[in-house]
């Protein structure tokens, strides 16, 4: 299950760049799971761990995706670990949620970030209620961002 604190949360990484920078490790870029992730959110192909082919930057480095991807890599693999996940777009809510189906996640946010118009669950850790829906989603973010 995905679990949200709104808000700030003092041990909740906030600049992810900088930690994915340092603590990425090249397998991770290589996973199919994660291929697919910056296929989608950042429309380029892994080549190999090192390189990655973006039809705006050409040959990048992992180091050089969006936030949003380099945040949602950060989710999958550093599992005890709290990462502000305010730097993703809206296109990277479905990643969220697929990344906790697996195992139960935590991120924080500052913002309220549109999970669609389907069912989820979420845990709002702030009041510990479970969310099925943005409305309800939004009835308690509203709160605390």
């Amino acid at each position: 299950m995905l679990k949200v604190y709104f808000g700030d949360m003092k041990e909740a990484i906030y600049n992810t760049s900088v930690y994915f920078k340092n603590d990425y490790e090249d397998d991770w870029i290589t996973n199919p799971f994660v291929k697919e992730m910056i296929k989608d959110v950042d429309s380029s192909e892994v080549m190999y761990s090192g390189v990655i082919d973006s039809p705006v930057l050409g040959k990048i480095t992992p180091t050089k995706l969006s936030g949003g991807v380099k945040t949602l890599i950060l989710v999958k693999f550093e599992a005890d670990v709290v990462f502000n996940a305010s730097t993703c777009g809206d296109n990277c809510s479905k990643w969220l949620l697929k990344i906790a189906e697996e195992e139960d996640r935590t991120i924080n946010l500052r913002h309220i970030m549109d999970f669609g118009e389907g069912e989820f669950l979420i845990r709002i850790l702030n009041t510990g209620d479970i969310v099925h829906n943005m409305k309800e989603l939004t009835d308690i973010a509203v709160n605390f961002v």
